[in-house]
């Protein structure tokens, strides 16, 4: 059974209801917003919307991970880091920060993070430990490779056998470390050394992720995946990528890694209406057993 609350440092996360997580970038390479909020002021400014817009948890990240980017010094990383945590430090949800690298992940803990968001899967020396020494949750992710050749031929015999053994190695390695399932997240890694045939096999066997008792984090959002289905560029993903989030809820999901918060948000309101989940119900101010009228 998926725990139903996410040990996140200060935080304790409800999972009862998929929770939206909004994508902070600052950076001046991501593939869909790279540059727009890479100043403090700008980055403030869109924590800001995303909040308001519903966003249960922030993902920052000032370290590009699109297909052929270049490694990030964690001086520089840091650098880009610290004036926008240290600003949100006390914004009332839970900080996530995107990062492979344990100097920046001690350093963001230390500046008031509550999750750690790892595209390596704390493999790199030392995250393990930087990680266990602290209270936060931590996500980790599948990849094939890494960003600079990731995408150039990746293959696999079984994609969700592979990826969901990998995960449970993983959780298996942090639980040995005494970081407990509560604090754990998985993640397939939709985009990460997979090709879109790959991606949708993982995303129509997202359930099989949750069967370690963690919770399931799904990151699809504007990625090519989509717009290979509907050949749109990716400024103009944001249906698909408000179908896939439902799609992955409806697997298990439970955190949705998204640009597009408020649209993320309202679609969840629906589907969880239909799937009839009193405390949404109630939240939105309807009684359960008028719907049975």
């Amino acid at each position: 059974m998926v725990t139903p609350i996410l040990r996140c440092g200060r935080f304790q996360l409800d999972l009862a209801s998929p929770r939206v997580m909004g994508i902070l970038n600052v950076t001046p390479d991501s593939f869909s917003d790279g540059g727009r909020y890479l100043s403090p002021e700008l980055a403030l400014a869109r924590a800001e919307e995303l909040l308001a817009e519903g966003a249960a948890v922030l993902d920052i990240g000032a370290e590009s991970s699109r297909p052929g980017a270049r490694p990030l010094d964690a001086l520089e990383e840091w650098g880009r880091l610290e004036p926008v945590l240290r600003a949100l430090r006390d914004c009332g949800v839970p900080l996530s920060v995107d990062t492979y690298k344990p100097e920046v992940m001690r350093r963001a803990l230390d500046a008031g993070a509550s999750m750690i968001n790892d595209i390596w899967g704390l493999r790199q020396p030392g995250a393990v430990a930087v990680v266990a020494g602290s209270d936060c949750a931590v996500c980790v992710m599948h990849m094939q490779g890494d960003p600079a050749s990731m995408q150039t031929a990746p293959t696999y015999q079984d994609v969700v056998d592979e990826v969901a053994g990998f995960l449970a190695e993983r959780v298996l390695i942090l639980q040995r470390a005494g970081i407990e399932r509560a604090r754990i997240v998985v993640d397939p890694g939709f985009g990460f050394g997979k090709t879109t045939e790959q991606n949708y096999a993982l995303l129509r066997g997202l359930d099989r992720f949750g069967e370690q008792g963690c919770a399931v984090l799904a990151g699809l959002s504007r990625k090519s995946m989509l717009g290979a289905v509907t050949g749109r560029p990716v400024n103009e993903r944001v249906g698909a990528s408000v179908a896939g989030a439902l799609a992955a809820a409806s697997r298990g999901a439970r955190l949705l890694r998204v640009h597009d918060v408020a649209l993320t948000v309202e679609a969840l309101k629906v589907w969880e209406i239909v799937e009839n989940r009193p405390s949404t119900l109630i939240s939105a101010g309807l009684n359960p057993a008028s719907l049975h009228a």
